[in-house]
């Protein structure tokens, strides 16, 4: 690789061998667009890149899996806001369809929702998803819900292993690689008087020891690795902010409800997941709130704002097209309309990404 311009952003490699023989073909209107007449992309603080030393390049679409973490979605606004605004001439499209309460493993505790209705099953729907969406990369974080908030089970961990698996297979299927995100931590403290212990025959408040059900997830996941599968740890770096934190603050918390994660919670995935792309930002090593690192680049923290309409708007007009059988979810206006209206907030992203690029080609000449 060579660098061209020393930069506080230096992106690596390691992303490329991931998205080696996709068969989706990327469209000549979507490639990345040249930062300067030499065919160099500029980013927005002034390194140069080739686009072979791009994350996602060539990636027209990368889909978005899991269950309420992910329809929360502020990690996936994170990523695309970070990446855009880092690497300007980047064309790929991110696309948010985390359903809440859903497990990849089919499971559901008794009186879910206050018996209102089973946890939704990620398979029921994944055909129809896949079928629409057409995506060239799947994110996957599964695993807070596949426990059901027990104790650890070797039949409830084999429902999760198999439906892990059966995710890959229908992925292999349209040629689409998988990214396995492991399960975010889970922290009785700030409910704890609303955990249980162990030995009880049912749970319908969490197990207090949940997050070592979730740490066994996790290792599982890590470990088939040795099989070929992409894997980012975020259990991992969560358990270990988390624990530093409190040893400063004991009353610290990265989840008021102990599982659904603050804003510095999903930076810390968001975070873990650039770094496994082949980010190489020494920013990203300590920095531990995502609007101050996006406050660096010149329109970073408009681009976020821009993406959050975009984002927020789009998950629920595709989670309504695709169909699902959760109750209670937003009902998203028509994909056609929602497409114009993510069309119109696109180009003024846009807009201020080549502003960026302009004034670094334009600083560039001068020197």
């Amino acid at each position: 690789m060579r660098i061209m311009r020393k930069s506080a952003l230096v992106l690596a490699l390691g992303l490329l061998a991931v998205f080696t023989g996709l068969s989706a073909a990327q469209d000549p209107s979507e490639r990345p667009s040249a930062g300067d007449s030499t065919g160099l992309a500029l980013t927005s603080t002034g390194a140069v890149l080739t686009p072979k030393e791009q994350p996602l390049a060539g990636v027209r679409r990368v889909l978005f899996l899991g269950d309420s973490i992910t329809y929360s979605g502020q990690y996936v606004e994170y990523l695309e806001a970070y990446l855009r605004t880092s690497q300007p001439s980047l064309r790929c499209e991110f696309l948010n369809l985390g359903l809440p309460s859903e497990t990849v493993s089919g499971l559901s505790e008794p009186g879910h929702a206050g018996g209102a209705f089973p946890r939704p099953d990620l398979h029921e729907r994944l055909e129809r998803v896949l079928e629409r969406t057409r995506p060239d990369l799947i994110v996957a974080c599964y695993g807070m819900n596949d426990g059901i908030y027990y104790p650890f089970s070797p039949a409830r961990f084999q429902k999760y292993q198999d439906g892990i698996r059966r995710l890959r297979e229908r992925a292999a299927a349209i040629g689409a690689p998988v990214l396995h995100v492991t399960p975010p931590v889970f922290d009785p403290e700030p409910i704890r008087s609303n955990t249980l212990p162990a030995g009880l025959a049912e749970y319908r408040q969490p197990y207090e020891g949940y997050d070592d059900v979730l740490a066994r997830y996790a290792e599982w996941l890590l470990a088939r690795r040795a099989d070929g599968w992409d894997v980012v740890d975020v259990h991992g770096p969560m358990k270990h902010f988390l624990t530093e934190s409190r040893r400063r603050d004991p009353r610290y918390r990265l989840a008021d409800d102990g599982v659904h994660a603050n804003a510095t919670g999903h930076w810390l995935m968001a975070r873990e997941i650039l770094r496994h792309w082949g980010v190489r930002d020494p920013a990203l090593a300590a920095a531990v709130n995502g609007e101050k690192v996006l406050a660096r680049f010149p329109h970073g923290p408009a681009v976020l704002k821009l993406v959050q309409q975009k984002q927020r708007l789009l998950k629920d007009a595709w989670l309504t097209g695709t169909g699902h059988k959760r109750p209670g979810m937003n009902h998203g206006l028509a994909l056609d309309e929602a497409r114009r209206q993510a069309d119109r907030l696109d180009s003024d992203i846009l807009a201020l990404l080549d502003e960026d690029s302009s004034r670094l080609n334009r600083e560039k000449r001068e020197k």
